[in-house]
């Protein structure tokens, strides 16, 4: 039986950082190490590629990063990228590095770069990693867990001074075209109301008299969570306060979603996805896509996954409306 080929693999991190990033550049790294293959790092996404920032990595290359937020790959955003003239650039220098694949951890904008380099003769498979869990091929994107984590940590603080005040926080967690953190961290923390881009809703109809009802049975403290992409919080604030009569006060939890120690989910589903895109390249494939599916690792076309849309929990949304009173 003729011995399997002995391949050269590259992976780097692009577009937004995102907790467990690190988890799969481990995982992508000792896989490849194990099956006998050699692993590129490649800093800073593709505008790192186009500089030919990469360096061999080894087993220790990766050791002690399961858990750390962030991405020891760095990432970065390129607009040279985005041209023809860029891509096929990118694919050169893969090529003179002898490169036989390439694994990209990012979201749709990243998963478009790899479907670029496929089409120019260099396999790539897309690991999905994105707070916003807003890749509609995944039920689960890399990064998501530990946001959700922080939110909700960050809201059940506001929660205890609120209280004590009887005021409504009013809390902005990210999200600008998708509001998938938002709901989650709504429903967690028991918001009176929770805002999403993909739902229309009424300030007076959803909140205001949401909480005026509420207070006829004793509750004189609110927490309201907004999707940053839904309006301008601030002006909700005064309206609210306006409203109701309840000192409002705004706290935007900002890039603090992004950081922190992945948690145990980011690190298993991370490590599956790793693997599974090694495999993949090994086996000869590329322009595909892995994520999670029924609670299993499969992979995907990444041009079928592009057109893929993906909604809100509908079940999730309708209990926050119903028991959160």
């Amino acid at each position: 039986m003729a011995e399997s080929k002995k391949l050269t693999i590259g992976v780097l991190s692009s577009g937004g950082d995102a907790p467990g990033m690190n988890a799969a550049i481990r995982a992508v790294v000792r896989t490849a190490l194990f099956k006998g293959h050699r692993v590129y790092g490649i800093y800073h996404g593709f505008e790192g590629l186009l500089a030919d920032r990469m360096e061999e990595m080894d087993e220790r290359s990766v050791s002690n990063i399961i858990g750390h937020g962030g991405t020891i790959l760095y990432t970065a955003r390129s607009k040279e990228f985005t041209t023809e003239e860029g891509q096929k650039k990118a694919a050169e220098i893969c090529k003179k590095r002898g490169l036989d694949g390439l694994v990209v951890i990012g979201g749709d904008g990243s998963f478009r770069g790899a479907q670029k380099l496929s089409a120019l003769g260099i396999p790539c498979i897309g690991i999905p990693a994105t707070i916003d869990n807003d890749i509609g091929s995944t039920e689960y994107t890399i990064g998501f867990d530990t946001a959700l984590n922080t939110a909700v940590e960050s809201i059940d603080k506001l929660r205890d001074t609120s209280q004590s005040h009887d005021r409504c926080s009013v809390v902005e967690v990210m999200g600008r075209h998708a509001g998938h953190l938002a709901l989650y961290a709504g429903l967690a923390t028991g918001a009176i109301a929770t805002l999403i881009p993909e739902r229309e809703f009424n300030l007076d109809r959803d909140v205001v008299d949401r909480m005026k009802a509420t207070m006829t049975t004793g509750k004189h403290h609110f927490i309201v969570v907004v999707a940053e992409g839904v309006g301008n919080s601030k002006d909700m604030c005064y309206y609210i306060e306006q409203r109701t009569g309840v000192e409002t006060r705004l706290t935007v939890l900002g890039h603090v979603q992004r950081g922190g120690n992945a948690t145990a989910m980011e690190r298993v589903y991370a490590s599956g996805m790793g693997y599974r895109a090694v495999e993949l390249l090994e086996s000869g494939k590329g322009n595909r896509v892995v994520g999670v599916r029924e609670n299993h690792i499969y992979d995907i076309d990444i041009e079928e996954a592009l057109t893929m849309k993906k909604d809100i929990n509908r079940l999730y949304y309708q209990v926050a409306k119903e028991i959160s009173i």
